[in-house]
């Protein structure tokens, strides 16, 4: 039996700095590649024309309104073909041109999905969409074209029950074609002597981990010390996780939220917000969830962890099923799932 499709194409944003979503997409797309079948897959880094980011400063300096639909639009992207994330160590094969054929499945991320009306549907060429965040799916405020992108996809991805609760609220009428597919975490390092630090990511919520760092500098004993996780590369923050003994999670939105579940996996205590995706995994004893703002019980929390001597052996059990939920097996297995059902796909 012929395959439907012979090549499964990410769109995939050329943003710089890390971006747990962008991660997702190239491990995917990698173990694709590696089943070896006669499916293969490609990733398209697309950004900003420089023409369309001077134009748009222009503007802002005249006082000039900005169109009124949102969203990136076709006319202002372009392929960044020498584009390479550094923060990680990846492998993908890189398409550069929007040359699709019948035989090619285009996957959007759902911040792109507007994108999927002039570059599939018009040329009908078929399409899914990968939702990686469940806040993220008003991708242009023009809400006619977005119903036609979700109606007319084959397929929509999600990996969270959130995302998956957060699709059907937006199109009912498309629930059916969600397939849940898995992402993993698997951090290659050794942990070897914990050490009395604390680490946060300053780039999630700054305001907030600005405010409660103020807090927590008046009151952490003079043996406990606070490591910033910015701008370093992915085995640089995975080397620092597996040193410090307390994460504190400042998730907005997310999908899922991987930082946290990183941090768990490399035996920390994590304390903070959910990020909403992350309820399915944020519980007791390993995560303690803060309500969005609640700075004082958050610090309060720390300090408590802080005196806590039973914490890696209350964490044994659930630690297991943490990497279990997110192995690169499991990962793997729904790949594999996921090609038969989209060549499946009537």
């Amino acid at each position: 039996m012929k395959n439907r499709y012979n090549n499964v194409i990410y769109i995939c944003s050329a943003e710089k700095g890390a971006s747990g979503g962008a991660k997702i997409i190239y491990d995917h797309s990698r173990i694709i590649n590696s089943l070896k079948k006669d499916i293969r897959s490609q990733i398209i880094h697309i950004g900003k024309k420089k023409s369309s980011k001077w134009i748009n400063s222009v503007k802002k300096f005249m006082k000039i309104k900005p169109n009124i639909i949102s969203g990136w639009q076709n006319n202002k992207i372009e392929i960044k073909k020498k584009f390479k994330y550094d923060w990680f160590k990846n492998q993908a094969e890189i398409k550069n041109n929007f040359n699709f054929n019948k035989k090619d499945l285009i996957i959007f991320p759902e911040i792109f999905a507007h994108l999927a009306k002039k570059l599939c549907i018009d040329n009908k060429i078929e399409f899914g969409i990968f939702v990686q965040n469940g806040y993220c799916l008003e991708s242009t405020n023009d809400e006619k074209l977005l119903r036609e992108v979700y109606k007319k996809s084959k397929i929509i991805l999600t990996y969270s029950k959130d995302i998956l609760n957060c699709v059907k609220i937006a199109f009912p009428e498309v629930g059916y074609k969600i397939f849940e597919i898995k992402c993993s975490v698997n951090p290659k390092i050794k942990i070897k002597n914990k050490k009395n630090f604390i680490t946060y990511m300053p780039r999630k919520m700054s305001n907030h981990s600005q405010k409660l760092i103020f807090f927590l500098k008046r009151k952490l004993p003079k043996n406990w010390k606070i490591i910033s996780l910015n701008n370093i590369s992915q085995e640089t923050v995975y080397q620092n996780l597996a040193k410090s003994k307390i994460f504190l999670s400042f998730s907005e939105f997310e999908g899922l939220g991987l930082p946290p579940i990183e941090a768990a996996i490399l035996e920390n205590k994590v304390i903070g917000y959910s990020g909403e995706g992350g309820n399915e995994y944020f519980k007791k004893p390993i995560f303690t969830k803060i309500n969005p703002g609640d700075l004082k019980t958050f610090l309060n929390e720390i300090l408590k962890e802080i005196e806590n001597k039973n914490f890696y052996k209350l964490t044994k059990k659930q630690l297991i099923q943490l990497k279990n939920d997110y192995s690169s097996k499991s990962e793997v297995n729904y790949i594999k799932k996921f090609l038969i059902k989209i060549n499946q796909t009537n």
